[in-house]
């Protein structure tokens, strides 16, 4: 199935709830970065983009209809130009302060922590990731102006690059009626999905890497 939207938000600006909300809306999976740990073969695929080698973004995203966060918000170029009928969606949170604190208490830790696992795949993973955001975000990802200056430049360059016909932009809380309108579709009468806040990001990584860890027999 080809991509209906490419998610060029960064991690922590209502990702994973628009991961619900776009299964609920467009009736098949989304992609996020916990797709990435429940399914860490695509870990080769997304290191060949880090280091700028061609990828086939068709096949990687063949079973899925859209993508958010992280990895797929670094190569929202490639993706568009991959899929060129699907809009492309810039999340935002209210300011970029707002987006540093959520981001500092959660991202942060989790990739300057210890290895989330012994298993190598999800190993190899998470080195991956801190090299993604060390080269396609800021190699300064835990200082405070620094991460917000890349968050700044990311929105802009998505904002000047992306035709205003094209580019959906949502921020935090607007809730479905401005993803429906630009999908043409109809607002669902249940509330919009509210998923991974920060008190509960911490969990939510570790039930997703145990859950790897058992499909991968480790």
């Amino acid at each position: 199935m080809a991509l209906k939207v490419i998610g060029a938000g960064l991690g922590r600006t209502g990702t994973n709830s628009l991961k619900v909300a776009f299964e609920a809306l467009l009736g098949g999976p989304c992609y996020h970065m916990f797709e990435l740990i429940a399914h860490p073969h695509a870990v080769p695929t997304w290191e060949h983009a880090v280091r700028g080698e061609e990828v086939d973004w068709n096949e990687l995203f063949a079973d899925y209809v859209a993508t958010v966060d992280w990895p797929g918000c670094a190569f929202w170029r490639e993706i568009a130009a991959a899929n060129p009928d699907a809009p492309v969606l810039l999340s935002t949170r209210d300011s970029a302060q707002t987006w540093w604190r959520s981001f500092e208490q959660t991202i942060v830790p989790a990739i300057q922590g210890p290895i989330i696992s012994d298993h190598p795949d999800l190993r190899r993973g998470q080195e991956m990731v801190l090299e993604l955001i060390t080269k396609h975000f800021t190699p300064g990802f835990a200082d405070r102006d620094a991460a917000i200056a890349a968050y700044e430049r990311h929105c802009e360059e998505v904002r000047r690059e992306v035709p205003a016909g094209r580019l959906i932009e949502w921020h935090t809380g607007e809730g479905w009626e401005p993803l429906c309108a630009a999908l043409d579709v109809p607002v669902p009468s249940t509330p919009f999905p509210h998923e991974n806040a920060a008190g509960d990001f911490e969990e939510k990584v570790e039930r997703s890497v145990a859950e790897s860890e058992r499909s991968l027999g480790a």
